[in-house]
This record gives structure tokens, C-alpha cells and sequence, in this order.
């Protein structure tokens, strides 16, 4: 009989491969989710770099609650003319601009986060947690169709540089773009996770890589230092905790405004809708799009363009306004990226939910290191008030948003998504969908989902002729799209359950993979 040991959820199978290998090797939870983040540079090099940045959300089975927050931040003040232009993202039914070149980088932080996550939760070596991506990035990864689509998304930045060109290309084809089934390589970064192992975080901070990175700002219109880099470290934080539906639910907290305005937007949705309200219903669709607007109005009111404070967050989630905006959506008064999950429990009672972004990426890879940096300067969801308009050494704000639930059954889920402005939404519509419709992971994370950004309503195929009468009636200019698409994220999510045994859902849209992990 086989002891089940965990259960990982993320964008691509080989990523959650590696979650698995280490599970099955002794490691816990931290150790998996690590192991899956440097596969997930290999395998999703468009979502996942050590040139950008995220968040990882730790529970741990003796009730510890934890954000590591390890997203990039802003670099020196603007020295003269920058590189920084726009590209165009094609989602198909919509596009998206983003600008790149080296004035769109903002100072990593993944490679703290790794070290600092490993010293702190960790079991296993380092060098043991790497060799699952090490031995991708020599022996190659098959392109996958989700792979392919989104070289093909953002093919304006993979064409900017022949270095970026290169990254997305085929063994022995370095000139285009590799199609499905064919593999790509990439021993620089190989190389790169055994110089970590080997010498530690300063080696990417002070070392030759960093000093390579600050010679090619200064002469090519970038803005990182070498004090911008030796400067930067993770910060820890205490989760944001509020019940709702019956669970209790952590997220992340400020300065990231992502974490608050899902659970602003999940308690306003649990007193908006009746108790015998169904999935897809008018009354569901309604609710829903009219709390993300509040979501978004309230984002703008308290000033969360560029982040929050505990104060802010407090008085968001407090009863009073809590209420308030209830009476106003029962009156009608309102008016009118690059990002991945992986998602990890295990048999001792760990749960880690950790989102990590890219942005796009910059085009800019450091030579010699596999690694292309960040672009979080060009994203406007980042940097809505416009851009380079915040002083050095400031944490940027993020809509990434890992999440974890308790409920009362004793279910336990870990949970987050990519998808720019899209993630609270996704994440939103999950959580809406277990807690106050009662279905399964799978069919929560599969349901079709919408998003309101503004005044633009976007819907994926499978709501009701009814539900989407309701929709255009409010929404005159909606967005009906053919099918699902990775434009509405990809909510990757882990449940284990009372009895000590899991379930995973990955998300079709953004390539989900799962593993159940047992010892036999």
C-alpha cells in the first residue's frame, strides 16, 4: 500500500516533474516548490527567469504563515536617454502593449528569494533541489502547443535581439522560432544554477554576471547599479487573514494590492449573492462583474496604483466599508502578463503557493548566464501612474496573488495564477466557485470565467444565452472571445483533505499539470 507524500499543481509538466522528483527524494513542500521554480525557468523561459521576480506563500504544518517577498524593485533615477520602446502583445481577440529594451528592468529578485526560502523551510541541499532543472536545461525540453502559442504572443520581443531570438530557438536552428516537438536548450543557465549552488546569492549580485548586467545599462540605456543590486533583499511579511464562506483564507499582503482586493472583492461577492444563487445564473454573472468594478474603483480611491500599507488594507477590508460598498452595489450606483504558478502540499501538513513573473521579459539576456531579465519598468499594470516616475530602491507593486485556504471541512487548498491584471479575477472566480458553489477543484479551476478591466468586459465561451443578455445589458461593449484562452489566467491549485489525501487542478488555459505523489 502506498502513503500518499503530496500533490503539485503548475504551468508545465516537467515543472511539476521536478516538484515530484523532490518530494519522492525526501523533500517537503519549500523544497518542492524551489525545485519547480528553476524548472519552470527551463520549461516556461517566457513566464519564468532568474532575471525576474515573485512571491512564495508558506504554511507550514506547525501553523507558521509567511510571504516571501522576493519581486523586483525599481532601480536608479533616469540618466540620460533610455532604452525603452513599445511592443504590441497579440492575444488574438485582444492585444496588450508592454515596452521593452534595457530601460524596462527592474533589479531581480528571484535568486534572493531562493536562497532565502531554502535557508528558512528547506530540507534538502541546494545542489539536490537544482538537478531536476539542471538536467533540463542541458538535455532539452520539448516545445508544447501553450509553449509555442506564447512565443508566437510575444514574438515582438523575442525578434528584438538575436540573443532572445536564440533563447526561443530549436537545437541547431538558432534564426527562428522552435516548432512543437522540436527541443530547446540552454546550458548557459544550466551553468548558472550550479555557480548558485556553488558560491551563493552574491555571486549573481556582486559577481561577474551583476557586473556584466551594470556595464550593459550604462552603455545601452539602462538604469541598475551595482548599488541598485547589492541593495536589494527579500522582504518577509505576514500574510493578510480574513474569513470568508466559511474558510479562512491568507493572501498576499502590502504593499501588493493583488492579495487585498481578491479578498475585498470575495467578501463583497458572498453578501451580494442569495443563498440559493446557482453558477452562471444572472444573478451570479451580475454580482460578480459589478464586484470587480468596485474592485477596481476602490483600488483607484485609496491610491493602490502603486501600492498599499497595512493602513490602507485595514480600512478596505473593515466591516464599515465593507458595508458601504455593499448598499451601493445593492442600489446600482457605481459608475461606469508574463506570469506563473506552482502550487505544493505535502504529507506533513506544508503548503507553499508561489507565483513568479517575468513580466514578458526584456529581450535583454546577461551573455553567458541562460537568463533573461525582466521588463516590470515597461508593464502599465505596474506602473500605471506612468513610467519611471518612482524613486530608487522601492518594492513594486504586483497584482500576484498566492493564495491559501482553510476550510471547515478541513480541506486545505494552495492556489494562484499568472495573467497580469487578470490574476485577482481568476483567483476570485476559483475561490467563488469552491466555497460558495460547492465544486470540485477541477471544475472550479475549468469553469469559464470573465473580466472586467474598466469599463471592458471580456467573457469566455460557456456562460448561459441568458447570463450573457444580462452581461450586454450592463456592458454594452462587451468582449465575447470563442473559447478559452490564457488571456483569463492560469489558476494552478492543490487541495489536501482531511484524511491526508490530495487532489490537483491545473489550468488548461496556461498548460496545467498535475502530480499526486505517493511513496510506492
Amino acid at each position: 500500500m502506498t502513503n500518499p507524500l503530496g500533490a503539485v499543481a503548475s504551468g508545465h509538466k516537467e515543472t511539476s516533474k521536478a516538484a515530484r522528483i523532490l518530494l519522492e527524494e525526501g523533500g517537503n513542500a519549500f523544497d518542492a516548490a524551489l525545485g519547480a521554480m528553476c524548472a519552470a525557468c527551463v520549461c516556461e523561459p517566457m513566464l519564468a527567469s532568474l532575471g525576474g521576480g515573485g512571491f512564495l506563500l508558506a504554511q507550514t504544518a506547525a501553523g507558521e504563515s509567511m510571504v516571501f517577498d522576493f519581486f523586483t524593485q525599481t532601480p536608479g533615477a533616469p540618466k540620460g536617454e533610455l532604452d525603452f520602446y513599445p511592443v504590441q502583445a497579440d492575444f488574438g481577440t485582444t492585444t496588450q502593449e508592454f515596452h521593452i529594451g534595457m530601460g524596462s528592468i527592474a533589479v531581480p529578485g528571484v535568486v534572493a528569494g531562493l536562497f532565502s526560502v531554502h535557508e528558512k523551510f528547506c530540507r534538502l541541499p541546494l545542489k539536490k533541489i537544482i538537478e531536476p532543472a539542471v538536467w533540463l536545461a542541458r538535455e532539452g525540453v520539448r516545445i508544447n502547443r501553450l509553449q509555442k502559442s506564447l512565443n508566437e504572443i510575444l514574438a515582438p520581443i523575442i525578434d528584438a535581439s538575436p540573443e532572445a531570438t536564440a533563447f526561443a530557438a530549436p537545437m541547431f536552428a538558432p534564426g527562428r522560432l522552435a516548432e512543437i516537438g522540436e527541443f530547446i536548450c540552454n546550458a548557459d543557465l544550466a551553468n548558472t544554477f550550479e555557480a548558485l549552488a556553488r558560491y551563493g546569492p552574491q555571486w549573481f549580485y556582486t559577481g561577474d554576471l551583476a557586473q556584466q548586467l551594470v556595464r550593459d545599462c550604462t552603455q545601452s540605456g539602462g538604469l541598475i547599479s551595482a548599488a541598485d543590486l547589492q541593495a536589494y533583499e527579500v522582504v518577509l511579511r505576514r500574510p493578510v487573514m480574513v474569513e470568508s464562506g466559511g474558510a479562512r483564507i491568507s493572501v498576499n499582503p502590502p504593499p501588493s494590492p493583488g492579495g487585498c482586493l481578491t479578498v475585498f472583492a470575495l467578501s463583497l461577492l458572498h453578501k451580494s449573492m442569495s443563498a440559493d444563487c446557482e453558477w452562471g445564473s444572472q444573478q451570479h454573472v451580475i454580482a460578480l462583474t459589478k464586484v470587480m468594478q468596485a474592485s477596481g474603483l476602490e483600488r483607484k480611491r485609496g491610491g493602490l496604483t502603486t501600492g498599499m500599507d497595512d493602513k490602507v488594507a485595514a480600512k478596505m477590508l473593515s466591516p464599515e466599508n465593507l458595508s458601504g460598498w455593499h448598499k451601493t452595489l445593492q442600489t446600482g450606483a457605481l459608475a461606469s502578463r508574463g506570469t506563473t504558478q506552482i502550487s505544493v502540499a505535502d504529507a506533513d501538513g506544508n503548503l507553499a503557493s508561489l507565483t513568479l513573473s517575468n513580466g514578458e521579459g526584456s529581450s535583454y539576456i546577461i551573455p553567458g548566464s541562460g537568463t533573461m531579465l525582466n521588463n516590470m519598468l515597461g508593464e502599465e499594470d505596474i506602473n500605471p501612474d506612468g513610467f519611471h516616475c518612482m524613486p530608487p530602491g522601492v518594492r513594486l507593486a504586483s497584482m500576484m496573488t498566492p493564495t491559501i485556504a482553510s476550510l471547515q471541512d478541513g480541506r486545505q487548498l494552495a492556489l494562484g495564477s499568472g495573467g497580469s491584471n487578470r490574476i485577482r479575477s481568476a483567483i476570485l472566480q476559483v475561490l467563488v466557485n469552491v466555497l460558495e458553489f460547492g465544486m470540485g477543484l477541477e471544475q472550479a479551476v475549468n469553469a469559464p470565467r470573465l473580466h472586467l478591466e474598466g469599463s471592458h468586459l471580456d467573457v469566455e465561451a460557456g456562460f448561459s444565452g441568458a447570463a450573457l443578455k444580462s452581461l450586454h445589458s450592463e456592458w454594452p461593449g462587451m468582449e465575447q472571445w470563442s473559447g478559452a484562452s490564457l488571456f483569463f489566467g492560469g489558476v494552478h491549485a492543490v487541495e489536501r483533505l482531511a484524511n491526508g489525501t490530495f487532489r490537483a487542478a491545473g489550468d488548461p488555459r496556461r498548460g496545467g499539470a498535475v502530480a499526486i505523489v505517493d511513496s510506492g
